[in-house]
């Protein structure tokens, strides 16, 4: 199987010889044309000239073979017998052809067209004609090969061996390409393979900031997601086994006591057994709203609530609570508030967990607040901030994990389920806000739900 890298080693040879090939032709053909055209304008004046002066003095071209090659050797540098020029009468026939035509051979017009005429006394008694230098000499004719052909033919060597150089610098470049794009590639795949066989967490190095760079950066966050997720998946599968496995032990116990004869059938056994079906029924219930919140499936009633009737409302279910533990309850409102469109129950649920985690937390003669106010133009604050026992900084982190407990002993006493943060970050999630805890231990926190104003119409 032929690898990217050698893919791209031929597309990066392939690209180069051929540009190389196009550019050597380009440029051969150019020097010759451009190298002809020079001699043409260097020496066709003063040949012309010297051929005219002769024809005028013997009236035509006739026994003029040997003047006219003298004329040839001076004028246009010829070697030997070749020159660059022919001559032809005023009719077209060759009388001096060089290497290229032969005496007595007549020129076709297209040819004449392009030929110098030769002028005497207004009328036109022949015609000079420059011969392309060829790109090799002819037959048996190395000896008169020259000096603008030899010229030539070094111009059109020097292309070729920088061709050949060049090629040979881009195949090698085309190989250092090819594996330095190939090698992330690689790496990726070999890392893909590793994640498909259960090896979460795989990383790949991240170099330069191109598009495989970016695409080895997505990897990696992908990788660590789902490693992540798994472990959460574990955690939490750990966590609920280990909320039901208590109740459950205990309603199991008590029924086989039951069932034995060991404890009596009266009204403190029933009520024990119907504490810790309650416990399990608010477990599962916190379960199934926490997975419909967090997968987006749980419907919101949205409607304009007033902000202060809201946190009347929370305070009055936990007023009579806090007087029995000496904690004080209050609410504070900023004026002219905006309503806020928001599910009253949903909202009101996110509350009711953050107050009753305050009065969990909050010694007597302690204080927990209610608070709102408008900090930005579309955001609006709502505040739950208690004088409690506050969180150490390494539990402030993750306070709204599943199943995570500050205090594990005194939420196990309260039947709680340690759902209850994470129900009310999700729940804010789903109306578009956000929830997040300032706190410091021995003094209190404070719990701040941000929320959006629908702007009016």
């Amino acid at each position: 199987m032929r690898t990217l890298a050698f893919k791209l080693t031929l597309a990066f040879l392939f690209v180069g010889a051929l540009g190389i090939f196009l550019v050597a032709i380009f440029v051969g053909f150019r020097t010759q044309n451009e190298f002809d055209q020079f001699l043409s304008e260097s020496f066709r004046d003063s040949v012309a000239e010297s051929l005219v002066t002769f024809y005028e003095e013997n009236g035509s071209w006739r026994g003029a073979s040997q003047q006219l090659m003298q004329t040839f050797r001076v004028a246009g540098g010829m070697r030997d017998r070749q020159s660059p020029w022919a001559l032809a009468d005023k009719d077209g026939r060759v009388i001096l052809g060089g290497w290229a035509y032969h005496p007595g051979e007549l020129l076709p017009g297209n040819t004449l067209q392009e030929a110098f005429p030769l002028v005497v006394e207004g009328e036109t008694v022949g015609y000079l004609l420059q011969i392309p230098t060829p790109i090799r000499p002819p037959n048996g004719a190395d000896e008169r090969w020259s000096p603008e052909t030899a010229f030539l033919n070094r111009v059109n060597e020097a292309i070729l061996y920088s061709s050949l150089v060049a090629i040979v610098v881009a195949l090698f470049t085309g190989i250092i390409l090819a594996r330095t794009i190939a090698r992330p590639i690689r790496d990726l795949t070999q890392a893909t393979t590793a994640v498909a066989q259960g090896e979460l967490g795989r990383q790949v190095n991240v170099h330069g900031r191109d598009e495989i760079a970016e695409l080895s950066t997505s990897f990696n966050q992908m990788s660590h997601d789902l490693a992540e997720a798994s472990h959460q998946r574990r955690q939490m599968t750990a966590d609920i086994a280990h909320e039901l496995r208590t109740p459950l032990s205990i309603i199991l116990g008590y029924t086989e006591s039951l069932r034995d004869g060991i404890l009596p059938p009266d009204t403190e056994t029933f009520d024990i057994l119907h504490d810790e079906a309650q416990h399990l029924s608010r477990l599962v219930q916190d379960l199934r709203t926490l997975t419909l919140a967090e997968a987006g499936e749980l419907s919101l009633n949205l409607e304009l609530v007033a902000v202060a009737d809201l946190l009347r409302n929370v305070a009055a279910r936990y007023a009579h609570q806090a007087e029995q533990i000496g904690v004080g309850l209050q609410v504070n409102v900023g004026s002219d508030l905006p309503e806020i469109e928001v599910d009253q129950g949903r909202i009101e649920q996110v509350l009711s967990n953050l107050v009753s985690n305050a009065l969990r937390y909050t010694p007597a003669m302690g204080q927990i607040t209610l608070s709102a106010d408008q900090k930005a133009p579309n955001r609006l604050e709502l505040q739950v901030q208690d004088t409690g026992v506050g969180i150490a900084p390494e539990d402030v982190a993750r306070i709204f994990d599943r199943f995570y407990k500050v205090d594990a002993s005194r939420t196990a006493e309260n039947g709680e389920s340690g759902l209850g943060l994470a129900i009310a970050r999700s729940l804010v999630l789903m109306h578009n806000g956000r929830i997040s805890v300032q706190s410091a231990l021995g003094a209190g926190a404070t719990f701040t739900v941000e929320l959006p104003i629908k702007n009016k119409a």
